[in-house]
């Protein structure tokens, strides 16, 4: 292809990206659009490979909730089924009659015993129920402290709140085309010392042999001192880029990746934070350019910006 003699003579790749080289042994895109490693570790049990916390300060709010709600009721069913078994005439208070009611009163008693509340209602009596009644109270008090950390985790860990646009276009930039993609800060956070840097990662048949390869894609600016507003980052598509040359048909037939690093500093946090995307060359919109997304104020005092139009774009011809 022309398209390669363009590439090997103009653009410089980069072989310092960690996504390695044998396009043969990589499958997929190398980053999701969430931002992490699109890879699957296997060979080590399951238990070694994965960090529960990490996890349990990653996963949705929902399942995080739903995975507290769940231990926490199956912790309590487990000690209801000790004291039923010991027997319930070893919990004194216990007045029911039929075995439902009888392992409902000793399930409740467990939720007591688990929190620390105590109502004085039902109390052990004998070696054994007293024994695990002293379990569940360890136990309780262990898995609160473990809660109490990963909700105070998930509160406090720094978070980039910015959301990218779902589309990297192709639009028209003074005399030629240039890559455009949008981001935007979505929460009320002060972000400063925006930096950000494009890899452009492609899948070339060199002689037969398949292999990743990388290039930096310059960008009109790559460091902003505030980030309050939507930020529209432009790659140039000049003779010095990877991409000079291509036609909507070549987006359509390479397997290539556009991959995003950004890193701000959040006031808030005292801390820099980052964000990660990506664009497969299908997800590249050829042709067409953002619409605005932010607007002076009815009253003229303040700057709207319209989170709801970052994805908004229109269609032109090139």
């Amino acid at each position: 292809m022309d398209f390669l003699k363009k590439v090997n003579s103009n653009a410089k790749s980069d072989a310092n990206t960690g996504f390695g080289t044998n396009a043969s042994s990589y499958g997929g895109r190398f980053i999701t659009k969430s931002g992490n490693a699109n890879v699957k570790k296997s060979g080590i049990g399951l238990f070694e490979s994965i960090s529960w916390y990490h996890t349990m300060l990653n996963i949705p709010r929902w399942k995080f909730l739903v995975i507290i709600a769940l231990f926490y009721f199956l912790v309590n069913f487990i000690f209801a089924s000790l004291y039923y078994l010991v027997g319930v005439e070893h919990l004194n208070g216990v007045t029911a009659s039929s075995s439902i009611e009888k392992f409902g009163q000793a399930f409740f008693f467990s939720i007591q015993t688990f929190t620390t509340v105590g109502y004085g209602h039902i109390s052990p009596s004998g070696f054994m129920t007293s024994f695990v009644a002293a379990v569940e109270a360890l136990f309780g008090l262990l898995s609160f402290a473990i809660a109490t950390g990963l909700f105070y985790g998930r509160f406090s860990k720094p978070k980039a709140h910015i959301k990218f646009s779902e589309n990297a276009l192709i639009a028209p930039y003074k005399d030629g085309t240039a890559l455009m993609l949008r981001l935007a800060p979505f929460k009320n956070t002060n972000l400063s010392d925006g930096e950000v840097k494009i890899t452009l990662g492609m899948k070339i048949d060199f002689n037969g042999v398949l292999t990743n390869t990388f290039y930096n894609l310059d960008l009109e600016l790559s460091k902003i001192n505030a980030l309050n507003l939507s930020w529209t980052l432009v790659h140039p598509i000049n003779e010095n880029s990877p991409l000079y040359g291509l036609t909507k048909e070549d987006y359509q037939k390479i397997e290539g990746e556009v991959l995003v690093f950004l890193k701000v500093f959040d006031d808030m946090y005292s801390a820099n934070v980052v964000k990660r995307t990506s664009y497969s060359f299908n997800e590249i919109i050829f042709g067409a350019k953002f619409s605005p997304m932010f607007y002076r104020s009815d009253n003229q005092n303040k700057t709207v910006l319209h989170i709801d139009k970052l994805n908004s774009y229109e269609k032109i011809k090139l």
